[in-house]
């Protein structure tokens, strides 16, 4: 047997899913920068993604020794299946580059303008990046930004931990809000950067309008998988059923791109590079659907294994609730004052206010007591994170489990 292989259905499941969601990230990045090697990365990526979702299955028939059994394993197979569409749909958009099958300048600017944009850097000699680990960065929390692979020479790093030491040279691509960029590029030692700029020109107003709705399908797509995940991890259908409505939106959203591409398509000489924003569309709504397909199981009521629970909560990044107490750091406070990505590394995926749920909610909206904060980002973060909400995060020394306890009242 392979040790090199994950030893158990839990951890084939947590790593599928930070497999599928690194290759989500840099497909979008090879779309971005223009990378074809990042888009090669991400067709080797889904060959090891291959193998976890066949090693699983086959450990879920193996596993199935009664009705009730199968009942259970079925709710993984359903998981399974829905990680492995997003891992296709990542291929596709890599795609775009490999097979150039165009995209608009004007698309690569915007793209730096969306919820999570990705990032490149190199480490320079004598930089505070230079022979240092990742752990003592701490990036996701110093600048928001979390690294996704690194370039050295030839070789491509994919699989990042903590303990990895940043030579000279190196390659960063990470993945993030924009806000601490100028950060992160002083700590690597690197030049001044500007976001990509399309020229001042009479454009198409369809393909305009095709452009934007697509950023915005890159967005609502990511955070349909986040919530889908948060709908698991906490067994919550009000979040499956947010994550249905975000998968009607992009089904909307694909048919009336499509038709202003095709309105575009008439008033260009060569539509040619107009197939990538198509091509990306799709993909976006497969993202999509994928989401939904794991959230009908809450939706459903079925019965969900416990070890999608503790599979996908010990995945790289942990999805977290956190109160905002009266009086709290948060309370009275917008998102834009705060930073959250950039001073927790955590980035929001909704807020829960008097039973309802607002998505991915912008800079200005400003928490109030009582509201539940949904977010995912690295464990290191969690912390500062409750810290913000007016609590104090504890950690069983026996069994491992958080809890969170008003600031000031404090267990014994």
């Amino acid at each position: 047997m392979d040790d090199s292989k994950p030893r158990n259905l839990k951890t084939m499941l947590s790593e599928a899913k930070d497999t599928s969601e690194l290759m989500i990230d840099l497909a979008y990045a090879a779309v971005y920068f223009g990378d074809a090697d990042m888009a090669e990365e991400v067709d080797e990526l889904e060959a090891r993604l291959s193998d976890l979702v066949h090693e699983m299955r086959a450990i879920c028939v193996l596993a199935a020794r009664s009705p009730r059994d199968a009942d259970a394993m079925a709710s993984v197979l359903q998981v399974v299946g829905a990680i492995e569409r997003m891992g296709n749909a990542a291929v596709d958009i890599g795609r775009i580059v490999t097979r150039r099958l165009g995209i608009p300048r004007a698309l690569v600017a915007d793209l730096s303008r969306a919820e999570e944009i990705s990032h490149r850097v190199r480490v320079r000699d004598g930089s505070q990046m230079a022979h240092r680990t990742l752990s003592a960065l701490e990036l996701p929390v110093e600048v928001g930004m979390s690294v996704v692979a690194i370039r050295r020479d030839r070789e491509w790093i994919t699989e990042i931990d903590g303990e990895q030491v940043l030579l000279p040279g190196d390659v960063l691509f990470l993945q993030g809000t924009g806000d601490g960029i100028a950060e992160l590029r002083r700590l690597a030692g690197a030049p001044e950067w500007a976001p990509p700029q399309v020229a001042e020109e009479a454009a198409v107003s369809d393909l305009d309008r095709a452009i934007d709705v697509l950023v915005e399908m890159k967005n609502i797509s990511e955070v349909a998988v986040g919530l889908a995940y948060s709908a698991l991890v906490l067994r919550d259908q009000g979040l499956a059923a947010e994550v249905s409505h975000l998968e009607d939106r992009l089904d909307e959203m694909q048919e009336r791109l499509e038709v202003w591409v095709l309105r575009a398509a008439l008033e260009r000489i060569d539509p040619s590079p107009l197939r990538g924003l198509v091509h990306l569309a799709q993909s976006a709504e497969e993202i999509g659907d994928a989401a939904q397909q794991m959230v009908w199981l809450v939706e459903e009521g079925e019965e969900l294994h416990p070890v999608l629970a503790l599979a996908l909560g010990d995945a790289d990044e942990v999805v977290v609730r956190v109160p905002v107490a009266a009086g709290s750091p948060a309370d009275g406070r917008s998102l834009a004052d705060l930073r959250l990505e950039t001073e927790t590394g955590f980035y929001l995926l909704a807020i829960r206010r008097g039973g309802r749920y607002v998505y991915r909610p912008r800079a200005n909206v400003v928490l109030q007591a009582g509201d539940e904060l949904i977010a995912t980002g690295p464990d290191e973060g969690h912390r500062l994170l409750a810290e913000l909400g007016g609590f104090v995060l504890i950690e069983d020394e026996e069994t491992g489990e958080e809890e969170l306890v008003p600031a000031g009242a404090r267990r014994s």
